[in-house]
């Protein structure tokens, strides 16, 4: 358990912020054996998670166009660490680049950082990470390479250390709980490291018994293929169950909160993850079970106001449909969203590295930007 130290509780009209500063002096030890991105020095090893948990694939790249590949085809996923992920592609453009042209490279990396924005469209995290890339490619550097190795590593490190806070804030508001569901993967694979969703479950893990169920999730089953084998990884219990079957567990009384991830969140708390997460909101709210998102602060877009201003990335059809109906002609399609957005007033708490904000609906998040600014 890593020691904490809680600050007083402040209270800005009718929401809440809670905060938390941890010392992370044991981060090494408490980050899980999991790692969806491993960086080697001149290129990035890639866990292929399409092929878990059957087959643990590692996949190297060197260049931005191969990063982009791997973020686009779903090899690596998750807000955090696509954007991860492309700041390691910002820094292999840059070695490419200026090893080959010194004096012209910058135009090339250019045209990389616009293909790796192409990748996802949904991941607030991927821009953010291109933004800090981009500004320090604006700046005047001795040693452009070194410089941008560096951000990058910064930026996967800070990850972990947010994650590690926020899985303390998280089980402090698990505490006494029975039982919790979480959605998609939230998990190390889709983070630095430890998780968002997954790593508040770690946490609470550490501190008590609880029982944690974890829908399948359709269509890329990462529910099955990646929660359920992350957490075996780290030797937690846990079940699994058909979406489908969401409501009849909230029913049962068997759980009293959801903790899902992000890949966007507005200004006034709407969010974007994962399909199912909308509906699993409105069967929480329906039988009284508390919905608790999990996300760093690079994960708020605050040039958005409202969640019907959040671009959802539509899969190709074929990513649904089984073969027999994929040929042409074929009467039968498919209608494939891989995000939907709750809005803010289905969400009891959201968890970030900067503190908790409750009940978001009532003033956004705006507390928490002026904490961060």
């Amino acid at each position: 358990m890593l020691p904490i130290r809680m600050s007083t509780e402040r209270r800005n009209n009718k929401f809440t912020i809670i905060t938390l500063t941890a010392t992370l002096t044991n981060m090494t030890s408490a980050i899980t054996t999991v790692h969806a991105l491993q960086w080697a020095g001149t290129h990035l090893a890639v866990l292929d998670q399409r092929l878990l948990p059957d087959q643990l694939t590692y996949n190297q790249y060197d260049d931005a166009k191969g990063v982009t590949e791997a973020i686009a085809t779903m090899q690596v996923r998750g807000a955090p660490a696509i954007g991860i992920a492309a700041a390691y592609g910002v820094a292999l453009a840059v070695i490419q680049h200026y090893q080959k042209n010194p004096k012209q490279w910058q135009q090339k990396v250019k045209e990389d950082i616009t293909l790796l924005a192409s990748s996802r469209p949904t991941a607030v995290n991927l821009f953010w990470a291109l933004e800090l890339m981009t500004a320090l490619l604006e700046q005047p550097l001795t040693n452009p390479i070194a410089a941008t190795i560096t951000l990058a590593k910064k930026i996967h490190s800070d990850d972990i250390a947010a994650n590690l806070t926020m899985g303390e804030l998280g089980a402090d508001l698990l505490a006494g709980a029975k039982g919790l569901m979480t959605h998609c993967n939230a998990g190390a694979l889709a983070t630095g490291g430890y998780g968002t969703a997954l790593g508040v479950i770690r946490s609470i893990c550490q501190r008590q018994t609880i029982t944690i169920y974890m829908g399948e999730t359709r269509p890329w089953l990462q529910g099955v293929r990646l929660t359920a084998w992350e957490l075996a990884q780290e030797g937690i219990p846990a079940s699994l169950i058909a979406d489908s079957a969401a409501a009849w567990l909230m029913k049962s009384g068997a759980i009293e909160w959801i903790v899902v991830g992000a890949d966007r969140i507005t200004a006034r708390g709407d969010v974007a993850n994962k399909i199912g997460t909308y509906s699993l909101a409105v069967l929480a709210k329906q039988h009284g079970v508390k919905m608790m998102v999990v996300a760093p602060t690079s994960t708020i877009d605050w040039s958005i106001e409202n969640g019907e201003e959040i671009a959802i990335e539509q899969r190709p059809a074929h990513e649904l449909l089984p073969s027999y109906y994929q040929h042409d002609g074929s009467l039968i399609n498919a209608w494939n969203p891989v995000f939907d957005v709750t809005p803010a007033e289905l969400i009891t708490a959201v968890v970030t590295e900067r503190g908790v904000v409750m009940n978001p609906t009532l003033l956004g998040l705006q507390g928490l930007k002026n904490e961060i600014l």
